[in-house]
């Protein structure tokens, strides 16, 4: 059974600019940050984990120029290290050990000598050290008066292929340092966070006659079962309020977009093309987006609720698999290339609703799914190049892309 890559909604973020522009902030017009380490417990080992992560984080948020230097001080001291007098600010830091092995970090952001910024964090385990270093950089973000990081702070759930019709289901942090496997044993993918909280999930398993959704409730580990539905079932979107759910199914030998209202546990079926409608995401409360067949080839449309109109949003591109939508902004990945011998390039471009302006926002590779944050401030893809799947952040406003390598398996599909 071949299941069709999906769509996803853009962006409502108010952007100065026209975000299909792109934004270039050179080098030399943001401050420098040099980061010390002052801490007493635990080994080198993790003492460089620690700094590398957050160094990472501070480059993600893209509003300094980071020196990527580890250098240790004690905390106290009253002037930065000699090395480090040329920078704009400075974050020194401290780990302790706390009770029952509970990390403590306690930072200080200096300007010119002075302190400017304070704060202290806490978790229960030096193993999730990666969160209080997204939390780090979120705070400093805020003090610097930036627009919110507050996607850094969210969790990524994904499915990995680790076999043959054998695959896991995973919730990380963005940079993918943590993992944590909640699913293993059988062929389970496509997992869709159900709420805001990100305290359950809805996932497709293929482990039964009839392609089954079932959702997860993680802080209790019960499952249940949803609907199963022939050839195709896929939850490609939840609604804000966590009540409707967006649904691929082939009730009737094609797939169609289906809507299924979790309180009444009924659905109502949207589309009604005899060829191939796949992947709706809510773009607002009256309008869905999806990928459709209709031109002959994979292309991103619009249907209106009220109305039933279907109209094309996409006109660049021959196979439109994969995108993302968020009030007037809309991102998809499209095939570039038509290679019999090796695979194909898919690369992300960005349009508006509004204007004729597309921007290229990948180059090489297989980048597809692709997931904004909520504020629409960011854009998670998974990108496939030489036989490793990664995750990857796009910062519009900085035009800058990076990206975090999985360790072993291919990612499947994932959200944000």
């Amino acid at each position: 059974m071949k299941i069709i890559f999906s769509l996803l909604i853009f962006i409502s973020f108010v952007f100065a600019n026209d975000a299909t522009i792109e934004v270039i902030k050179k080098a030399d017009t943001v401050p420098s940050i040099a980061v010390e380490d002052s801490s007493e417990s635990y080994d080198n080992t993790f003492k460089l984990r620690f700094f590398k992560t957050l160094v990472a984080d501070l480059n993600v948020i893209s509003i300094f120029n980071v020196d990527r230097h580890y250098r240790t001080v004690d905390y106290d001291a009253s002037t930065v290290l000699v090395k480090n007098n040329n920078m704009d600010y400075v974050l020194r830091y401290k780990m302790s050990e706390g009770d029952n092995d509970a990390l403590n970090v306690k930072i200080k952001l200096l300007h010119q000598d002075e302190e400017v910024f304070s704060k202290n964090y806490r978790v229960n385990s030096k193993d999730i050290f990666m969160f209080v270093s997204h939390a780090i950089a979120y705070d400093i973000n805020e003090f610097m008066g930036e627009p919110s990081v507050a996607w850094m702070k969210r969790k990524v759930i994904f499915s990995r292929i680790v076999s043959p019709m054998q695959s896991e289901i995973v919730i990380a942090d963005y940079t993918l340092s943590y993992q944590h496997t909640i699913l293993k044993g059988g062929f389970n993918i496509f997992p869709k966070w159900a709420n805001k909280m990100q305290n359950s999930f809805y996932y497709t398993s293929l482990d039964s006659k009839k392609p089954t959704l079932k959702y997860v409730d993680i802080k209790t580990g019960k499952m249940k079962t949803i609907i199963s539905s022939d050839g195709m079932m896929i939850c490609s979107d939840v609604s804000n309020d966590g009540k409707t759910l967006l649904l691929t199914m082939a009730r009737n030998g094609q797939p169609d977009i289906y809507s299924f209202d979790i309180i009444n546990n009924s659905y109502k079926r949207l589309t009604h093309y005899s060829g191939i409608d796949v992947n709706g995401q809510f773009m607002n409360k009256n309008q869905i987006a999806f990928i459709s067949s209709r031109l002959g080839y994979p292309n991103v449309f619009s249907l209106n609720l009220k109305t039933d109109e279907v109209e094309q949003m996409v006109y660049y591109g021959k196979s439109n698999v994969s995108c993302s939508a968020h009030g007037n902004y809309i991102v998809y990945a499209a095939r570039e290339s038509s290679n019999a011998f090796s695979r194909n390039t898919f690369n992300l471009h960005l349009i508006s609703t509004k204007t004729d302006f597309i921007r290229r926002l990948t180059a090489t590779g297989v980048n597809e799914f692709p997931r904004f944050s909520k504020d629409g401030d960011a854009i998670l893809f998974i990108k496939n190049y030489k036989n490793q799947s990664a995750i990857g952040i796009i910062r519009l406003n900085y035009n800058k892309n990076y990206l975090f390598p999985l360790k072993y398996g291919r990612i499947q599909s994932m959200d944000w």
